[in-house]
This record gives C-alpha cells, sequence and structure tokens, in this order.
C-alpha cells in the first residue's frame, strides 16, 4: 500500500485511486447502485431514500455506524410549518424560515438551495415520523442553550435576539429527539438516527460495519466505479474485541474535557483501548471490492477528530476542544480529493461559547483584549464563539458584579437545569473568577486599559438603566448593571482553562447543489462520486445553530439518493 501524497502527515492511510482499462474483469467482491462510505446521518439518509426508490445500496463504516449524528444532542432543525410545530401551537411558515436561515446559512449556498431546504423541510419530519423517529411537541419558550430535559421543542438558534427578531419572526425550531441517556444531553441523536437505520435495513440495506475505506475506483473516463475496503469479518472474535475496546476507548474520551483534573487519566484510558483497537484493525482485517454501478457517495463525517489535519488547515483552533467521534477523522474528505476533489471553508471551524443558562451570565458583559464589547451577549453560544475566534484574536472575558455573581449561584441550582449546564456554571464560578474590588483593579489583574474597561461598563450601565439606547441592540430585559464591587473576570477565551471551547469542522467538499456530485477544481462535477453531511460544504457550513447540521446530513443524503435514482431510472 502507498498512501496518497494527500494523505502524508495527516495520519490517514488514504491511496490514490485505482484506474481500471476493464472494469468487469476486476475481482468484485459485492456490487450495487449506490455504495455509502460511512453510514451516519447524511448516509442513513441517502441509504433510506435511494431504496425507497428502488436503488440497491451497500453501506460501509469503519465503526458500528450513527457517528456524531447518534452521539449529540438529537436536535434536529427543521421548520416552516411541521406536524410537531403545529402540535405545540407554534407559529411558523417556510418565509420567516428563510428570512432566518438567509443570515445564518445565505453565503455557503444559492439562494435555490435554501429555498428547497426550508420547503422541504415540514416534509422531512413527516418522512422521520413516518419511519419511526421520536419526537415531542412539549416547547420551551426561552432563550437556552439547551433546553430542560423534559423538553422537545425549542429555540436552537438567534431567533430570539432582537437583531434577528427585526428580521424574521422567531419560532421553535429545534426538534429534539424524544429519548432519554439519564440526565446527560448527548447521545440522544440515536432517537431519530436507530429508527431509520431499521428502516433501511429492512428494505434490504447491506451494510458493512468495522470496514474502512481506503481506496477510490475509477475507469479510464475518469467515473468513479467502486472503492476498496478493508473489514474485519462479521461475527467473529476480531469483531466482537474491536467493538468492546472501541466501545470503552469512545466512553473515557468523552468522559472529561481535557482541561479539567483528572482528564489525563481519562484520556490516558481512553487511548490504551483505541491502540488495542487499532492492533486489531492491523491483522484481522480483510480486502474486499465494491462496486458502485451508479456512484459512491463519501458521508464519513468532518475531521475535527484529527489533530493533524487540524492543526494543517485551520491551526487558530487546535486547542479547541474537538467535538466529535472517531470516525471523523476526514478521511472521505481526503478520499474525494485524491479523484481531483476540491474543497472549500477548510479553515472554517465553529467554536462554542454559551453563557446561558445561568442568564446571570449573558446580562452582563463579554469585551475583548481591548475591554470592548463587540457583541450582544445573549447571542447563540455559536455566534458567540465564532466573534471570539474569528474576529477578537481569540480572546473573550465575561465582566459582571457582586449581585449577578449571587444570581448566578442561584440559576445554577434551578432543578431545570440539564446536569451539564449546572455543572460547568457552579467550576466556572469557583475556579474561573479573577475578582477585584474595583474596576481599575480588576482590569490590571488580567491587562486591559482601565479607561477603556471603565467607559465600557459605564455606557452599558446606561443602557441598562434605559438612558440610552445599547450600541448592540440587546434589550433592557436581558441587561443589568454592572456597579457592585468585587468585581470580577471570567476568561472565555478559546483556550480558557476551566470553560472548554467546543470546536467541529466546516469545511469539506465542494458539491454541486443540485446533486451533491463532487466537484473538480475546475468546478465540473466528477462523475459517480458524492459528497453529503459534514464531508462536504454545505447549509451549515456558515453559521452553526444547534441542529442545523443534523437536517442538512439528511437534506444533502437524500439529495443524492433522489440523483442517483434518476440516473439509475
Amino acid at each position: 500500500m502507498t498512501v496518497s501524497p494527500l494523505a502524508a502527515g495527516l495520519n490517514l492511510a488514504v491511496e490514490d485511486p485505482l484506474v481500471l482499462d476493464d472494469p468487469d474483469a476486476h475481482p468484485w467482491t459485492e456490487t450495487a447502485d449506490l455504495v455509502v462510505v460511512g453510514l451516519g446521518g447524511a448516509g442513513v439518509a441517502a441509504a433510506l431514500e435511494a431504496l425507497e426508490r428502488g436503488v440497491s445500496v451497500i453501506a460501509i463504516d469503519r465503526y458500528e455506524g450513527g457517528g456524531s449524528t447518534a452521539a449529540n444532542g438529537g436536535v434536529f432543525y427543521a421548520g416552516g410549518g411541521t406536524a410537531i410545530q403545529k402540535e405545540a401551537g407554534e407559529e411558523d411558515t417556510p418565509e420567516e424560515m428563510y428570512k432566518y436561515l438567509k443570515v445564518e446559512a445565505g453565503k455557503v449556498v444559492a439562494d435555490a438551495t435554501l429555498r428547497r431546504f426550508v420547503e422541504e423541510s415540514p416534509a422531512t419530519i413527516d418522512w422521520i415520523l413516518k419511519h419511526g423517529g421520536k419526537l415531542n411537541a412539549k416547547v420551551w419558550r426561552r432563550k437556552a442553550s439547551y433546553p430542560p430535559l423534559d423538553y422537545f421543542l425549542y429555540h436552537p438558534d438567534n431567533s430570539l435576539v432582537a437583531s434577528y427578531r427585526k428580521i424574521a419572526k422567531p419560532a421553535a425550531r429545534g426538534h429534539r429527539a424524544y429519548t432519554r441517556n439519564g440526565k446527560k444531553a448527548w447521545g440522544l441523536g440515536v432517537g431519530i438516527y436507530d429508527p431509520l437505520r431499521q428502516s433501511a435495513l429492512r428494505l434490504g440495506l447491506a451494510f458493512h460495519p468495522l470496514t474502512e475505506a481506503r481506496q477510490l475506483v475509477m475507469d479510464r473516463d475518469g467515473r468513479v466505479i467502486g472503492v476498496k475496503v478493508l473489514s474485519i469479518p462479521a461475527g467473529s472474535a476480531a469483531a466482537a474485541r474491536f467493538t468492546r475496546y472501541i466501545r470503552r476507548a469512545n466512553k473515557l474520551l468523552a468522559a472529561l474535557p481535557p482541561s479539567l483534573p483528572f482528564a489525563s487519566v481519562t484520556i490516558g484510558l481512553g487511548n490504551h483501548f483505541l491502540k488495542q483497537a487499532m492492533k486489531i484493525e492491523a491483522s484481522a482485517r480483510e480486502e474486499r471490492w465494491l462496486r458502485a454501478r451508479e456512484g459512491v457517495l463519501l458521508s464519513a463525517g468532518g475531521f475535527i477528530m484529527n489533530p493533524a489535519m487540524v492543526a494543517r488547515y485551520a491551526p487558530a483552533y487546535a486547542k479547541g476542544m474537538p467535538n466529535g467521534t472517531l470516525g471523523d477523522q476526514g478521511a472521505g474528505i481526503v478520499l474525494g480529493m485524491t479523484a481531483g476533489g476540491s474543497t472549500a471553508l477548510m479553515d472554517k471551524i465553529s467554536a462554542w461559547r454559551f453563557i446561558n443558562p445561568p442568564k446571570a451570565w449573558s446580562d452582563a458583559i463579554v469585551v475583548n483584549a481591548k475591554g470592548e464589547r463587540f457583541v450582544d451577549e445573549t447571542v447563540y453560544g455559536a455566534t458567540l464563539g465564532e466573534h471570539i475566534g474569528d474576529h477578537q484574536g481569540g480572546i473573550g472575558w465575561l465582566i459582571y458584579d457582586a449581585a449577578l455573581r449571587k444570581q448566578a449561584f442561584r440559576q445554577a441550582r434551578d432543578p431545570m437545569l440539564v446536569p451539564f449546564q449546572r455543572d460547568v456554571t457552579l467550576l466556572n464560578l469557583a475556579f474561573n473568577a479573577v475578582k477585584a474590588p474595583t474596576l481599575d483593579a480588576l482590569a490590571d489583574k488580567i491587562g486591559l486599559d482601565r479607561a477603556t474597561i471603565a467607559a465600557t461598563v459605564a455606557a452599558y450601565n446606561r443602557a441598562a438603566r434605559g438612558e440610552t439606547e445599547d450600541a448592540f441592540g440587546k434589550e433592557r430585559s436581558d441587561m443589568q448593571p454592572i456597579e457592585r464591587g468585587p468585581f470580577y473576570a471570567m476568561d472565555i477565551s478559546v483556550e480558557s482553562k476551566f470553560l472548554p471551547l467546543p470546536v467541529i469542522t466546516f469545511g469539506g467538499l465542494r458539491v454541486e447543489e443540485e446533486s451533491g456530485l463532487v466537484l473538480d477544481k475546475a468546478g465540473k462535477p466528477i462523475p459517480g462520486l458524492y459528497a453529503a453531511g459534514r464531508t462536504a460544504v454545505g447549509i451549515a457550513s456558515q453559521t452553526y445553530v444547534s441542529g442545523l447540521s443534523y437536517a442538512d446530513c439528511f437534506f444533502s443524503g437524500r439529495r443524492v439518493a433522489r440523483h442517483v435514482a434518476r440516473a439509475n431510472r
């Protein structure tokens, strides 16, 4: 095996394509109309839609399938009048949803694509429900990074923020899976994913887990016609051991943020089990060749779990906390590049800096390294993270006073909070609080200019008292004067020790928006090669709002299936 130069230094064993003069003479192991590489959200949506349209499908996954889709908080972004919204009494229209998403997603996809996504949204929810996806209409209408665990429809975006309400009428569009994982806010995507996968299997999906794609196969005309994979034999003792090690590794690696006490222990143990699993891969796998009559879909996730790839393409976020699963290594992206596929937004990272709850924090102010405000603090956490990471040099401080600190402690004890929200609040109140008796003393401690921070706080206090309008359009109901010492500063920078910054990748392969075909450097579609989900640039590649990536996975995956079905006919 010779690793492709495109994969050099990225810890990926991806090879350049095999080009066949006579495809019929090649020793294919298995054949289908569509071969899906990565059975996460985009892969399962493509497989199910294709099977419903009479297209035969083989799907592979290096692990057990599901990926970040199954592991996430279970939020699916949908609106325009879905069945769940109507049941909740939540008024929404496609036009209002479009006007809002035009701000959040309108620069990376064409208007026609965004409108198609919006118009399909209610029917997508119907499709999920038809296949047994679990949703519920109990609605939470207040601003929050994540709703209480007993609520399943909420605002997962900026739609309630004052400046955004001027653009579009807000509506709760976060459809959270109606399932529980104890008191955890992750591992809930299975409530939507698992029923759809079961439907696909019932319709004839040939699924091979523990199978890694290593090489694309092309004919002399440049069409992608298959893929070489390495697979641990199903039902073998090696497969059982590999699965056991990977499950342990996943659990331990996600147990604690890297900066927290004892994280080195759990991460060390997780890496131990991961190495054991890799040894099994090295010795127990068999080579297979999968032929695709109509196309190969690359839907293997992003690359946030590949430190070498993050360091190459997005070094400013290399110290963020990767928010993904083991499959997010970038292999699908690099496979597409080996066939001539072009990429975009590879340096674009979504960084999440949530400060509500507790509401006391978003009632305070966020300043940059100069001591100046730069945003309405009530914006969605991904928007705040984008401002800090992309526009403020990675530096941010939350400034509050004794009164707000007291409120934050009280709000942290609210039984409605999800445990991780409570724990993060208490941890940072206790250990991530620089304290000083005066604003001048606080400025000296954290390296801000005294006059600048004094002027910033004075202007904010005038707006909070209703004497002037806030410079960033923040509403008075979300503002409190910062005037009672002692004063506090909380480090919310990219490298904050006690407030790790979750990060995911936005970039990937460029695709033709009508079909999902991968585009080459000249902007022409590569025959037979598709990409979807976070392997591709899509609707969720501009600004992150919860559930939009999940929804884009389904949208982009089903788009591929429809195009393959038309070609198949």
